[in-house]
């Protein structure tokens, strides 16, 4: 077992839940660009032309995002909130770690998601459904030792709180 350091404090769940949401309002702005860019591309006219190829362009150009970001260190979110991602012993991720953790990442969906998939339940009922999953992925931080999210602990990685600047320091 690792060590852990006493400089790398866990931000608080309710933190690190403020910087996903945080984080899922910057992707629109990615979702958009890269859908305008798929669109042109591709010249599609109706959105449901092309789905599966948008899906994969969007999971491609959200890994390139995300891995390139996390290998720095922090996306704009978690700038914001002063969280950073860093391996199991305090140290910058390689970028072969963040594409392991944005693999894994996909644990906060793709479980409800195929749990939804053979019923033809409304659109509502899909939300409820995934909504409920990422409450209890969320929850389940609480038995790691570290309160790390548990596709953090599979991947090696862990978010810590970063000291904040003063003013002076800026």
């Amino acid at each position: 077992m690792v060590m852990m350091s006493p400089e790398l404090k866990t931000p608080s769940l309710a933190r690190r839940m403020a910087c996903w949401l945080y984080e899922g309002m910057l992707m629109f702005g990615v979702v958009f660009i890269a859908g305008y860019l798929f669109g042109t591309l591709s010249q599609t006219r109706n959105a449901m032309d092309n789905r599966n190829a948008l899906q994969a362009f969007l999971f491609v150009i959200f890994g390139i995002y995300f891995v390139w970001l996390w290998a720095k260190g922090q996306t704009l979110a978690m700038k914001t909130w002063d969280i950073r991602v860093v391996d199991r012993n305090g140290q910058p991720i390689t970028q072969a770690r963040a594409l392991l953790r944005y693999v894994l990442s996909w644990l906060w969906f793709l479980p409800a998601l195929a749990a939804v998939a053979p019923f033809k339940l409304s659109g509502a009922e899909s939300v409820v459904i995934v909504v409920g999953w990422v409450l209890v992925w969320a929850l389940l931080s609480r038995f790691h030792p570290q309160h790390q999210f548990w596709h953090d602990a599979l991947a090696g990685t862990r978010l810590v709180s970063t000291p904040r600047l003063s003013p002076k320091m800026r």
